[in-house]
């Protein structure tokens, strides 16, 4: 019979000995000493915290906070509900419902076709960009504003109300 104790298939097996632990192992000394150690270096370091309302922390140049819907220079939505905002979501976080211009409304909006109910669950977005990439109308624009916080899920779902421009507002 062969000794199968010996045989190693994936040619990883090691051999574990159980060496004697001397009396400061025994008593966790060196692993403690070392814990203190980390603790007094981190304590005598400089504080990351900032005080939030009175001091603004830096973001980065590419930072994507809160999404706007834009208007064009005559102050008409230039949303056309196309829906590739919402296809190019991975979060699937814009749902959108489309509806035709009617007579008197030229001045609301650009195209025949607009976005009548336009969403985005701030909960599920993970502000990757791609539904600014994927607009064909640059309509929609994630800024460097922060999202707000709230106490009620419902009211992160951001309708029209809080993601169209208002009209005193500046265009890109």
């Amino acid at each position: 019979m062969t000794d199968f104790s010996s045989i190693s298939l994936t040619g990883r097996k090691k051999d574990v000995s159980n060496k004697e632990m001397t009396l400061a192992e025994q008593l966790y000394l060196p692993g403690i000493i070392k814990g203190m150690g980390i603790t007094l270096k981190h304590f005598f370091r400089k504080k990351n915290t900032i005080q939030y309302p009175e001091e603004k922390r830096e973001f980065s140049p590419v930072y994507r906070g809160r999404h706007i819907l834009m208007r064009d220079e005559n102050g008409a939505e230039r949303c056309t509900a196309c829906g590739l905002c919402a296809l190019a979501c991975p979060a699937e976080a814009i749902t959108m419902v489309a509806e035709e211009r009617k007579k008197g409304e030229e001045h609301l909006y650009r195209e025949e076709k607009y976005a009548s109910t336009y969403e985005i669950n701030m909960l599920r977005c993970i502000f990757c960009g791609l539904c600014e990439e994927a607009c064909p109308k640059e309509a929609i624009f994630l800024t460097e504003n922060l999202t707000a916080s709230e106490y009620l899920r419902e009211s992160f779902i951001y309708g029209k109300d809080k993601l169209v421009m208002k009209p005193e507002q500046q265009v890109l």
